[in-house]
């Protein structure tokens, strides 16, 4: 039997959701599995907010597919999720056989990456950001360290030229808040358009090269929108990842001790972060090809079905001892089936490296609690505006003792 959906769609923009995300997660867990929202006015979708649901949405291609061309062409032109949702001819967008051919050079391409390299990357690249900070004793965490690192270590892991990849972030923090995305849109694909020739012209042993030259052949317009969702899903949610993983250390006693004493690895303590600020909190659209009944729901064909990895991961449901047991990596941060992240072991190893390398630097740093914590508008991430800290100043920053990992001051929390 079928349920009757209420009409009343929950918005996941303004104040009150970015507010309170939680909040509104628990009002739509309580209203079913599938819920309607709005991810833009007049942009309506589905919401799933049930793990096995979700699971099966993710596991279901042939229903459920990523081409969300007959969506867009009713979608209203100016709405700021637009250019999130927009088709594009790489692999995130691809189905069935399309799909087949355009995963495998961006799996290919990454399995290549050497984590010893890689790991060297991070170590000089937050040596860097922190020798820019540490002498005045207070700094942002989020702009001056977290949402810089990954584009300094994708930049050498693609081999892009450093005033290439400025161009890149602005216009990739831009389409995730939806401010101006048309205008952001054009900026990103001009920035990797003069990435592509670039690297034609001077290949090397990276990633974007790999991609050029992969056998599979990517045409020009395939490279160039392959290349922007690898650019933008490296840096954007990386740098949340890492920043809300320090906002976790910074204000949460039993997550910090249990670093300092080495009873949690900061590694497991990254999945913590994944499961209750997982910073892509909802994504991963599908497109039902026709009406599909799922979860006692009718789901409207072509109209978006969002699997809301936050609400998702946050379910009570699924911790009823109130904790998510160490090591735990159940959770949906990295979606899953075949849409998969195909980046998530570089994306942990980068993550870790620049916690390690930041708190061995950097031991006692501590929230600086006179500033105010602000989250960024916008349906698809959780992510701070800043995160603010004060840590005694050192002149010079010398290469700390190799050791276990350092945790924020005690009393910083």
């Amino acid at each position: 039997m079928t349920t009757h959906l209420d009409t009343e769609r929950i918005p996941l923009y303004g104040e009150d959701f970015t507010g309170n995300p939680d909040r509104v997660y628990s009002q739509l867990r309580s209203r079913g599995p599938i819920v309607p929202v709005e991810l833009a006015p007049d942009v309506p979708a589905m919401l799933v907010v049930d793990y096995d649901t979700a699971l099966q949405v993710l596991r279901s291609p042939h229903v459920f597919v990523k081409d969300s061309r007959r969506w867009q062409a009713t979608a209203p032109a100016d709405a700021p999720v637009l250019p999130m949702m927009s088709w594009r001819p790489n692999t995130l967008f691809a189905d069935g056989e399309r799909h087949a051919r355009l995963r495998p050079p961006v799996a290919n391409s990454l399995d290549l990456v050497k984590p010893a390299q890689l790991r060297r990357y991070v170590r000089s690249s937050a040596a860097g950001l922190i020798r820019g900070f540490t002498g005045r004793g207070h700094a942002d965490l989020l702009g001056e360290f977290a949402a810089q690192l990954p584009m300094l270590v994708l930049q050498q892991m693609f081999g892009c030229p450093a005033e290439i990849s400025q161009a890149m972030v602005a216009a990739i923090a831009a389409l995730w808040d939806g401010t101006d995305p048309q205008l952001a849109n054009q900026y990103l694909e001009a920035s990797v358009t003069d990435l592509v020739e670039y690297k034609r012209a001077n290949p090397g042993d990276d990633i974007a090269t790999r991609l050029i030259e992969h056998p599979h052949g990517l045409d020009d317009e395939e490279l160039l929108h392959q290349l922007i969702i690898m650019m933008g899903a490296g840096a954007e949610p990386l740098g949340n990842w890492i920043a809300n993983a320090l906002y976790l250390l910074l204000t949460e006693h039993r997550v910090a001790d249990a670093v300092a004493t080495g009873s949690v690895a900061l590694d497991e303590a990254l999945d913590d972060v994944l499961w209750r600020y997982t910073p892509l909190a909802n994504y991963a659209i599908t497109y039902p090809r026709h009406p599909v009944h799922l979860g006692r729901v009718l789901l409207p064909a072509d109209q978006p079905v969002v699997i809301s990895m936050a609400a998702i991961n946050t379910d009570p449901a699924l911790h009823p001892t109130g904790q998510v047991p160490a090591g735990n990596r159940a959770h949906l941060a990295f979606s899953a089936g075949a849409h998969s992240c195909p980046a998530s072991r570089p994306a942990r190893l980068i993550a870790t490296v620049a916690l390690e390398t930041l708190l061995d630097y950097v031991p006692e740093v501590e929230l600086d609690d006179q500033q105010p914590l602000r989250w960024r508008p916008g349906p698809f991430h959780r992510a701070l505006t800043a995160l603010p800290v004060r840590f005694p100043a050192v002149a010079t920053l010398a290469e700390p003792a190799q050791g276990g990992p350092a945790c924020p001051h005690q009393d910083a929390r």
